[in-house]
């Protein structure tokens, strides 16, 4: 599932995607997704994206942080947390020296479901 997230925000414009296995370090996810956004409309865009396609592959995500403000947008799948920030904020909560540490999933390698058939949602 994170990278079909990692996917659909790449077809969103997303920059700096990266996918960490935190399953280690913290216990209540095994992935982080993050990604950073050019504006708020682009942040609350890849946000939207990410909620509806997934929704309709049967993906509910518990109550959105932050989509109001299109600054840090959170996304807890349980098992995959997804982060959509704008580059400020980005480096201000400093999530990949955090989590730097820990592998990352080459999510590009990772054959996913055919997300293109969902572009219209």
């Amino acid at each position: 599932m994170a990278a079909t997230v990692a996917t659909i925000l790449e077809e969103k414009k997303g920059l700096d995607i990266v996918v960490y296995d935190v399953a280690d370090a913290i216990k209540v996810a095994d992935y982080f997704v993050v990604v950073t956004g050019t504006s708020r409309p682009h942040v609350r865009a890849m946000y939207e994206d990410v909620h509806h396609r997934l929704k309709r592959l049967g993906e509910i995500h518990s109550r959105a942080e932050g989509a109001d403000l299109g600054w840090w947008v959170l996304l807890d799948y349980s098992d995959v947390v997804v982060h959509i920030q704008q580059d400020e904020a980005r480096d201000y909560y400093g999530l990949d020296d955090l989590y730097g540490d820990c592998p990352k999933l080459d999510w590009q390698a990772v054959e996913v479901k055919d997300t293109g058939a969902l572009a219209d949602a």
